[in-house]
């Protein structure tokens, strides 16, 4: 945990701004601009960049993963610039839950793969990138996009204690929400039913 130097109050108010920001949906702000439908009757119902590629749009896919990696690494970098690394882990936390936890769509968010890589890269862009490598080596391997997040959640916290000590904790609280989120693909791998990357998911999983 890095050192704190901020007071409550302010903390409290970073994590509630970076909540709010975390909370914006944008896999619906895409699916409703390109009128794709309701992104929640759509596939898997997820509000990531995963979901919106099954539409067929990769462009709508492609500002909704951007749009939800930056939210957390703009939350991250300006409460960093404005109070320090304190801020910026409490406000990278934020951003994370209220992508898992919109106040906008009753609390139903996504599985916070994005954001949890875009905190983690405005943490530390060597962690970051460690773990985004991890992410894509096993897509690679596994050509399943779930074990990959699931793999990369869990490696991040091992990450950091080598690259940036003071955010393991950090690293480790939401891998573990990442890991939990995706508790439904773990059922479908175990029984074998999740899709691989680049074909068309049977429809008892999505």
């Amino acid at each position: 945990m890095p050192e704190i130097t901020t007071g409550p109050l302010a903390l409290a108010l970073v994590a509630v701004l970076a909540y709010l920001l975390g909370a914006v949906p944008f896999g619906i702000v895409m699916a409703r601009l390109f009128r794709l439908g309701d992104l929640r009757k759509i596939g898997s119902g997820n509000i990531g960049a995963t979901n919106v590629l099954r539409t067929g749009n990769k462009l709508a896919a492609f500002l909704t993963l951007i749009g939800d990696a930056g939210k957390g690494g703009f939350a991250v970098l300006t409460a960093r610039a404005l109070l320090g690394e304190d801020a910026a882990q409490v406000a990278g936390l934020a951003a994370f839950l209220g992508h898992g936890f919109p106040v906008y769509l009753m609390f139903r968010g996504g599985k916070g793969v994005a954001t949890f890589l875009g905190t983690l890269i405005a943490l530390s862009p060597l962690l970051g990138a460690a773990v985004c490598l991890t992410w894509l080596a096993t897509a690679l391997v596994f050509r399943i996009s779930s074990l990959a997040a699931i793999v990369a959640a869990a490696a991040a916290p091992f990450w950091a204690i080598w690259l940036k000590p003071d955010a393991w904790v950090f690293a480790a609280g939401i891998g573990l929400l990442v890991v939990a989120w995706h508790n439904p693909n773990i059922r479908r791998m175990i029984a074998g039913q999740e899709p691989r990357i680049g074909k068309k998911p049977p429809p008892h999983a999505l």
